[in-house]
């Protein structure tokens, strides 16, 4: 546990509504620090963007909370606003092909899983909220993974270290590289076992009003319950709960 980081953090926690600037005195008696302590954490986090040093006069030096915790708290509402929206969908789609659903967002050189419904069926995959994958594996990270920009996409590609999770996990670069191209044109991806033996995956994009995949709605299953027949409607289905949820956070294809 790093002392300095929580102390910087404390710090942050200092301001309120009712007191929206400090000063270095106040700051340090507040959070129990030397003043040189405390100036060296707001310096620290006036560079990387957390504070911003408001001077009124020499002897009048305030702090205020910088636009970067704007940044991020944007993010958090996004990811919120995309669960929230995704759900009726997601239950609704559970409820008509009766395999779980998925809900995946990119998150560094990971895929998360943020949001699932379970289905009835007597024999479950297990899955839960916040697992993360490599980006290589499974129907729902290779979409992330193959919508990347192609600069992007070929330095993670780079840095990757491949790993056989089953017999079916792919783990040649070039390999996977045609695999990323082949989900870009056809739309949508697809897994055979490849974190899970014996289990099929089915993902589509999910983009928003910028027009960028942000997430991939996908479903997954034991392979033995999909057939030919069932596969065919279950890349209908999904693909129309994926347009249904873009939709609502505001894309519009191309006319």
């Amino acid at each position: 546990m790093n002392a300095s980081v929580i102390k910087a953090l404390k710090i942050l926690d200092l301001f309120t509504d009712e007191e929206k600037e400090l000063t270095l005195a106040e700051i340090a008696r507040r959070s129990d620090l030397a003043k040189p302590t405390a100036y060296r954490l707001l310096s620290s986090l006036e560079v990387c963007g957390y504070l911003v040093k408001t001077k009124m006069s020499d002897q009048d030096i305030r702090y205020k909370l910088g636009l970067k915790l704007l940044e991020l708290g944007n993010l958090v509402m996004e990811r919120l606003e995309l669960r929230n929206t995704a759900l009726p969908h997601m239950k609704t789609l559970c409820s008509e092909i009766d395999e779980v659903v998925h809900l995946v967002i990119r998150e560094g050189n990971e895929a998360v899983y943020i949001e699932k419904v379970e289905s009835n069926q007597n024999i479950r995959l297990y899955t839960r909220i916040g697992k993360r994958s490599p980006l290589y594996v499974g129907s729902g990270p290779k979409l992330l993974f193959a919508h990347l920009p192609k600069t992007e996409r070929r330095r993670l590609l780079d840095g990757l270290t491949m790993e056989s999770l089953t017999p079916n996990t792919i783990t040649d670069k070039e390999q996977l590289l045609k695999d990323l191209e082949k989900i870009r044109d056809q739309g949508f991806s697809t897994s055979h076992g490849e974190q899970d033996a014996n289990t099929f995956g089915i993902s589509f994009p999910i983009r928003d009003y910028t027009e960028q995949v942000i997430a991939a709605l996908g479903v997954s299953g034991l392979a033995a319950r999909f057939s030919h027949e069932k596969e065919a409607d279950m890349l209908q289905k999904v693909k129309r709960a994926a347009q249904l949820i873009s939709k609502e956070l505001g894309f519009r294809p191309a006319r």
